[in-house]
């Protein structure tokens, strides 16, 4: 048995999956924000008694959790004193010298401030130039003197990035000498360990978010695993990464900046595992939980992923699946600005006190509470019943909020609500999916997350798009995406050389180092050596251009002049789809080659996961009216999906019910169960 489990703003998602019968089990608990860790606890004994299973049939546990990304967004990770080379202390300020998208309408809008101030920034008297020779040698006096400051300033975690260090990493590797002779209690995060590739700032940026959430996620690692041992003895214990690999637990605590993303990286994964077994080749998963909605562009079964990203604002230089994240989930409050606008987001309700509905003392309006005003959700069957809900709190919370600002009955303002939050989905998917050089009517949307159901076929009218697939553990998707996710690590190297001076030998001796490390890392992870897959590829850019594109090379043979070749004209055709232009007879440079390291994970059956009765006899529970855009309340058919069998039929409106999740078919659209327990449903849109 292998358990995935996923913390997210509002519930903590389990999935238990036993490879022996293929058969699954699911549970949602309350997230404890105060104390990440009792709520896993708490899902993991819930899971194993839905299962009738201990511990001990457990194999492992694979944990997606938003511990790094909220303490960046919140600014509640550790006080880092940063070393650099002298003269280079403001690299963090000065950064890009660009302002954000905002500030072309908003001159009070600033990029975030750093994540180091000025004097926790000291200059290291060193050189190594950009051949990776030394030039000055490293003056060890004066990282003494910079860590006895540090240690009068109660510095709780260092930072090392150097200039040039991702070609010679002697001075950085010295430096971490000194701090662990000097302060061993501190971690020391160095650049050319965490980041190993040129762009100065952006790596500076990345080591110093590393250093900022290594005490964090080390203390919330060391928790949890402490007290999984003490509840249910010795448990394989892994870590979702941001780039949809998982890592071991002793690797997560000194690679805290992989960890970022993590929950939406499972959601991401799974949305590529749904969109592998159905056949669709382009698929736009859309995660709708109760905190966020994440919208993910997944082409060929692999999640777009990019090594330039953002998170709260600051540059981050490692793959990552490529995410957009909005404040559009079930808890998201509805709110009327002073020029009597409606607005959705991004605040959320989160789990306490949730929304209005909870009743547990929330009193602010949520997407939920309209939802439930509309009549698509049922108050005693949501999660299965465990949780009722509170219509008249609903209604009170939307009329009080809502409805008598803007002079609207109390079921306008809930369908309002909807418009306004679809609306901001519907823009959220077209920057993931058309800035990006794809056109989204050639997309199918997967949707998952416990409110992504109900609004998905909805959003695809709006797009335009086909097809929406609701998949089995829809609510809890995320987590099974852990399950599905492959053992990973990423390498790589700078080399910066254009394509005439390319050598293909000396090209394939760095690939083959870095595939000798990750070969060594997975085998040191008890990987199967047959389980083990190396991909090669390489970042390349039109020589005078600041940003590169990350294109495949083919791994085996012996490289040639041929593949250079061949690289480079899948280079252009990149090139060409991104940004609509290519300059087939410009120089091309080789910027960065990347190794990716992956463990295959044994993979999952979902046929039979919806553990769909031999009948569909008892799918129809009946009927209730369900307030419909530009209809009103309309008598609308409820079924049960746990009674709905492969190659059962449903036409719109009507709502599918189950424990964890609830889809809503309008007008016009028509669902089919496949094999696998999927709901897909045929969109009427507009033919082009």
């Amino acid at each position: 048995m292998r358990i995935g489990i996923d913390v997210g703003g509002t519930f903590t998602d389990v999935v238990l999956v036993d490879d022996r019968t293929g058969k699954f089990n699911y549970a949602k608990t309350p997230t404890t924000p105060w104390d990440p860790a009792e709520g896993v606890l708490n899902g993991l004994e819930k899971i194993l008694e839905t299962a009738n299973a201990s511990m001990a049939d457990v194999e492992c546990i694979v944990h997606g959790t938003t511990i790094g990304t909220n303490a960046l967004l919140e600014r509640k990770g550790a006080k880092v004193g940063l070393l650099t080379t002298e003269g280079f202390v403001d690299n963090l300020e000065i950064g890009r010298l660009q302002r954000p998208k905002g500030s072309n309408y908003d001159f009070r809008v600033d990029n975030p401030p750093p994540l180091v101030p000025r004097h926790l920034r000291r200059g290291i008297v060193e050189r190594i130039n950009r051949k990776g020779e030394v030039v000055v040698p490293l003056d060890e006096n004066s990282v003494e003197k910079a860590l006895d400051y540090f240690e009068s300033q109660g510095i709780e975690a260092i930072a090392v990035s150097l200039l040039f260090s991702f070609l010679n990493s002697s001075h950085e590797e010295r430096i971490a000498e000194l701090c662990a002779r000097r302060l061993p209690s501190l971690p020391v995060s160095i650049s050319s360990r965490v980041c190993p590739e040129f762009r100065e700032y952006e790596r500076t940026s990345t080591t110093v978010i590393n250093a900022y959430l290594r005490p964090v996620s080390e203390r919330y690692v060391r928790n949890l695993a402490r007290r999984l041992g003490e509840r249910f003895g010795e448990v394989d214990l892994r870590i979702m990464q941001a780039s949809g690999g998982c890592m071991t637990a002793e690797v997560a605590q000194e690679h805290a900046v992989q960890m970022v993303n993590s929950g939406p990286a499972g959601g991401a994964t799974a949305g590529a595992f749904i969109g592998k077994i159905t056949g669709n080749n382009l698929v736009v998963g859309v995660d709708m939980g109760g905190t966020s909605f994440d919208i993910c562009t997944i082409d060929n079964a692999t999640p777009r992923t990019t090594s330039d990203g953002k998170i709260a604002g600051l540059p981050i230089k490692i793959p990552i699946i490529d995410i957009d994240t909005i404040g559009a989930g079930g808890g998201s409050i509805a709110w009327v600005d002073k020029g009597g606008a409606l607005n959705v987001g991004p605040e959320s309700a989160g789990a306490f006190p949730g929304p209005a509905c909870y009743g547990r003392g929330g009193t602010l309006p949520t997407v939920t509470d309209a939802n439930l005003v509309l009549g698509r959700l049922s108050p005693t069957y949501f999660l299965g019943g465990d949780l009722n809900l509170y219509p008249e709190k609903a209604r009170q919370a939307v009329k009080d909020a809502v409805a008598d600002k803007m002079e609207l009955s109390i079921e306008e303002a809930a369908s309002a609500i909807i418009r306004i939050v679809n609306a901001n989905m519907v823009k959220g998917i077209s920057v993931n999916s058309v800035e990006k050089g794809y056109d989204v009517r050639d997309f199918a949307i997967v949707a998952f997350g416990g409110a992504g159901a109900l609004h998905a076929v909805q959003l695809a009218r709006d797009l335009n798009v086909g097809t929406v697939i609701v998949p089995p553990l829809s609510g809890n998707l995320s987590a099974l995406g852990l399950l599905v996710a492959n053992t990973q690590h990423d390498y790589v190297r700078t080399v910066a050389k254009k394509q005439d001076q390319v050598d293909p030998a000396e090209l394939d001796n760095v690939f083959k180092s870095l595939e000798a490390r990750g070969m060594e890392q997975l085998l040191g992870e008890k990987v199967p050596r047959e389980d083990i897959v190396l991909l090669r590829s390489a970042d390349l850019r039109y020589q005078g251009q600041s940003y590169e594109i990350n294109t495949p090379v083919p791994s085996g043979a012996d490289f040639t002049d041929g593949d250079v070749s061949e690289i480079v004209r899948q280079f252009h055709e990149l090139h060409q789809k991104l940004y609509a232009y290519s300059e087939p007879h410009d120089t091309v440079e080789f910027i960065n080659l990347r190794v990716r390291a992956i463990g295959k994970t044994r993979p999952i059956d979902l046929v039979g996961s919806a553990n769909v009765q031999a009948s569909g006899g008892g799918a129809l529970k009946g009927t209730r009216p369900v307030y419909l855009e530009g209809e009103g309340f309309v008598d609308t058919t409820i079924y049960e999906r746990e009674f709905l069998t492969p190659g059962s039929v449903v036409a719109g409106p009507c709502i599918i019910e189950e424990k964890i999740s609830s889809t809503l078919l309008v007008r016009g659209s028509q669902a089919t169960i496949d094999r696998y327990g999927n709901i897909v449903v045929t969109v009427d849109v507009e033919v082009s």
